[in-house]
């Protein structure tokens, strides 16, 4: 009991000094990362958020004291929350015929609510291998299995002001929502406000998809990801230029936030050097 009180606590001093956005919004201020076991290297490298793990940190499927023991760690060791990631594990299938709605829609509101205990804003929606249509399955009912999903989760999600942002991913990861632009045009048909889509600068690369797509889309984009093409190496190890991505930022006037996603070598090495790297770009491409 006295466990649950002080991590209570500790949570209540946390969600106060989540980051949020002013006037005066400068991207390059608003670089975050994903994962929260290198969290702690994350808030010693001075990076203004970290993004968790739906399954691991929020634990829809666990009892609450996982969740508040885990909210009790990011209070005393972690930079603020300002999103998750990895919505859906690969066993709760969202599409075809073993899908199963009921338990994702459970898990779902699970999640939500406890990302309003975190004072996250936004649920990234990638799950692959959780969205994939199966084979000979037909793509217009798998379509509309995953927009009632996305509906239902929008409608708890407003209670608590939260974004439901959906992740399109490379075609080696999912056949179904590969471009910024498909998952635009699947937030636009659930008719929610909350319901979003991420531009993650890696996967754009490998299905092809320029900077055009985030202006076309400038109505539905929340939030992005960021990593060098090929290997998914940390901005600054390959010398990537991130500028147009950027420069397309800019023209919409974005006011999101950008979290680093990448296979790590040697992270404390190589995070003050991604970070200075996207700092430096964001300020050449003005």
């Amino acid at each position: 009991m006295r466990k649950l009180l002080i991590s209570a606590l500790a949570v209540a001093a946390f969600v106060a000094a989540t980051v949020s956005c002013s006037d005066s919004f400068t991207l390059a201020d608003h670089i975050g990362m994903c994962g929260e076991k290198n969290g702690v290297v994350a808030k010693d490298c001075g990076m203004d958020y970290v993004e968790v793990s739906v399954s691991r940190f929020l634990a829809p499927e666990k009892d609450e004291g996982r969740f508040l023991e885990n909210l009790a760690f990011a209070a005393d060791s972690l930079p603020p929350l300002y999103a998750a990631n990895g919505f859906f594990p690969k066993d709760i299938k969202l599409t075809g015929p073993e899908a199963d709605l009921p338990r994702a829609i459970a898990y779902g509101k699970t999640a939500i609510q406890r990302a309003s205990k975190a004072g996250i804003e936004i649920l990234v929606l990638g799950s692959g291998a959780a969205r994939t249509i199966p084979e000979e399955f037909p793509c217009e009912e798998a379509q509309n299995q995953f927009v009632s999903l996305l509906d239902s989760l929008a409608e708890e999600a407003s209670a608590y002001g939260i974004v439901i942002a959906i992740e399109p991913l490379q075609s080696k990861e999912t056949n179904y929502i590969n471009t910024v632009s498909e998952g635009a045009a699947i937030a636009r048909l659930t008719g929610r406000e909350n319901v979003a889509v991420i531009a993650d600068f890696y996967h754009m690369a490998a299905e092809g998809e320029g900077p055009e797509a985030i202006i076309a889309n400038a109505d539905k984009l929340v939030h992005c990801h960021v990593a060098e093409p090929g290997k998914r190496t940390a901005p600054g190890v390959q010398g990537t230029d991130f500028t147009p991505y950027f420069k397309a930022l800019r023209q919409i006037g974005y006011k999101g936030r950008i979290s680093i996603e990448c296979r790590w070598s040697d992270i404390r090495s190589e995070l003050p050097v991604a970070l200075e790297t996207l700092k430096d770009q964001i300020k050449a491409s003005k």
